[in-house]
């Protein structure tokens, strides 16, 4: 899965690591308002741009985010990885899925963030982290890193996968179901279990049998 496990792991420690922090700015009383002022400057501006075409498009990528995309794809990639008999990359990205859904509830719980007034959608529960964003980093990146081989083209892919995470998190905060440090942190953390579980394995199994392949 991974050329260098070992960067990989240092790549989505210093992604977790991220999203820990932006979790801290938002709630420290000391960074707090000033985390707050940015996210409430977005959300005027977003107010300011609506638009119904931009609404359509935000509710599209919104919908492609959602849990009714998502699960059929993970689906979808596990059957193929047990088909390949590919054990390892599906053990990778079953944990990266199962990880990041047991994060969403408990944090949010924990965390009872409000949500931004005027929302464009219908939202429930609290507002931080975005699980659309957890969830759209974990599938997008995960998938690439599990089906694609290392290379240029993987790498194509991978920009490709951030892109699509990075706009579709933008557009749940022109709808105004998120703040912008709700996604941010979400996107971080999707992305770090996506790339830290596959690390993880592909290391434990280096220590054990040192010329198992890297990929």
């Amino acid at each position: 899965m991974l050329v260098d496990s070992r960067r990989g792991l240092l790549v989505s420690g210093s992604l977790l690591a991220g999203a820990v922090l932006v979790g801290l700015l938002v709630f420290l009383p000391v960074t707090a308002p000033v985390v707050q002022a940015v996210d409430d400057a977005v959300w005027r501006f977003a107010g300011v741009v609506e638009n119904e075409p931009t609404t359509a498009v935000a509710t599209v990528l919104s919908w492609l985010g959602s849990a009714e995309v998502n699960w059929p794809l993970r689906a979808a990639a596990l059957l193929l990885l047990a088909w390949r008999r590919h054990w390892l990359r599906a053990a990778a990205f079953t944990l990266a899925v199962l990880s990041s859904e047991l994060f969403i509830g408990p944090v949010k719980e924990w965390t009872d963030r409000a949500r931004p007034p005027g929302a464009l959608i219908e939202t429930t529960g609290a507002s931080f982290p975005s699980g659309h964003a957890i969830a759209t980093a974990v599938t997008a990146v995960g998938l690439v890193l599990v089906l694609a081989h290392p290379g240029p083209g993987r790498w194509r892919w991978e920009v490709n996968a951030v892109i699509f995470t990075s706009v579709m998190a933008l557009s749940r905060v022109y709808l105004r179901a998120h703040w912008l440090s709700d996604t941010v942190a979400g996107a971080l953390l999707g992305a770090g279990l996506a790339l830290g579980w596959p690390a993880l394995l592909m290391a434990i199994r280096h220590q054990h049998d040192p010329t198992a392949p890297t990929s």
